[in-house]
Formats: C-alpha cells, structure tokens, sequence
C-alpha cells in the first residue's frame, strides 16, 4: 500500500487524470523521489481517499491518475475551534493539532489582549493541509480569516453552543464540556487570558457554557489541545465516545 498521501483540489473518480502543481511536483519527484508508475494516495476533502498512478513526472509538474477508492470520506463532527493567534510557531501547533483532533472549522479571533494583529490564512491553511495528509484524514478544515471577538459574538449562529474555556474557573466544576453535543465550538483565549469586559460579555451569551480545563493554567496551545481531546472522548466521533 502507498504510504505518500496528498491533498488534491480536484474532483476524484475512476481513471480521472490529475494535473499537478510545480509544488506537489517538487515534493513527489524531486523530494520523494517517485517517478511513473509509482503509487501513491490522494484526497481532496469531499471524495474519500484513493489510490493513484503516477502517469507523468517533471520538475515543472505532472500528471496522476486515480484509480480506485481505498477509504470513503469521513468528516469530522460539527466542531469549531476559536482560539487567539499567539507566537508564530505555537500558532501553527494549535492549527496542526486541531486539524489532527477532528476540528471542522478553526477561526482565529483577535482579543484585546492577543499577541498578534495579523496572520498569514494561507500558510494556516497549508498546515491543515499538511496535518490532514500525515495523520490519514480525508478532511481539511477551513481556516477562517482572522476576526475580532466582537464581531464573531455579534453574527454567532443561533443553534451554536459556545464552550468558553476561562481561565478564572481553574480548578471549578461548573460544567462538563463533554457533555456539550450537537454543533459545538470551542474558544481559547490568548496568553494573557480574556478581559474583564470579554469575559463578562462572553459569559452573558445565551449559547456560553463556561467550562475549568482543570486544577492548573495552561498555555494556550495547551487548552486548546486539551479541549479538543475532552471534547472528542466525551462526545464526539472517538472509539468509546
């Protein structure tokens, strides 16, 4: 069986011919080393997962063919990740984890007190990417374009349940995200944690259920890893979930 799985952003089917950008190109010939004939799979999100023949290669491009589906399309439960952009590297962490932990959506949010005003959507995207090629997934999450918090609260969906994860309940047990089913989303706050005013705003939302993350304050790309793998094991598409 293949082992080099790769994301296509093209329709899959029988016998259908693949052109292959100059990037995917240089990763399969020039890094991997394949050349015609080798096998290998590709997904595109929304067909499962295939096998496929290289049928052209050069270092400008080339061409496969799909030949036949060796896993059907699994997509993830309903599950958003909001979390405030932080450093660079532990920013891509967080997006690689969440893609890895089953997240359908991540959308950074800007808080008052989060540490970067801009990010670069396409490279976060390329890393959901990434992480969904390695870890065997069929799904890649949409990385949304960064936004305020106060905008994400104002046009948030009616039937949404938001777990906030807040730092002022360490060590609480006023709620159980796992028991949180249905369309779901998860907020992470930044390194300084959320302010006053957002905390009380977020906390007045109808779909808010505020939620401890334990006995200790964890870093942010920590939360975020913990509350997806809470949330998964309790409710979501896990084995004995």
């Amino acid at each position: 069986m293949a082992r080099i799985r790769l994301y296509v952003d093209q329709p899959l089917g029988p016998s259908q011919s693949l052109a292959l950008s100059r990037d995917q190109a240089h990763y399969l010939f020039g890094v991997m080393r394949l050349g015609v004939g080798a096998d290998l799979l590709v997904f595109n999100g929304r067909d499962g997962e295939w096998r496929a023949t290289v049928e052209a290669a050069s270092k400008r491009g080339g061409q496969i063919r799909a030949e036949e589906r060796t896993r059907p399309q699994m997509n993830p439960p309903d599950l958003w990740l909001l979390f405030a952009p932080i450093k660079k590297a532990r920013t891509d962490f967080i997006v690689e984890k969440a893609a890895e932990l089953g997240a359908a959506r991540i959308c950074p949010v800007q808080t008052e007190f989060t540490n970067s005003e801009r990010i670069r959507r396409d490279r976060l995207q390329a890393h959901a990417v990434e992480a969904a090629e390695q870890c065997g997934g069929t799904f890649v999450p949409e990385v949304a374009e960064l936004a305020k918090l106060s905008r994400v609260l104002d046009d948030w969906p009616g039937a949404r349940r938001l777990i906030f994860c807040d730092e002022a309940l360490v060590g609480a047990t006023e709620a159980d995200l796992r028991a949180a089913t249905g369309p779901v989303a998860i907020l992470i706050g930044p390194e300084g944690g959320f302010s006053p005013t957002e905390r009380a705003r977020i906390r007045a939302h109808p779909q808010a259920l505020p939620i401890s993350l334990g006995p200790r304050i964890l870093r942010a790309d920590t939360a975020a890893v913990a509350a997806l793998t809470l949330w998964q094991a309790g409710a979501g598409d896990w084995p004995g979930a």
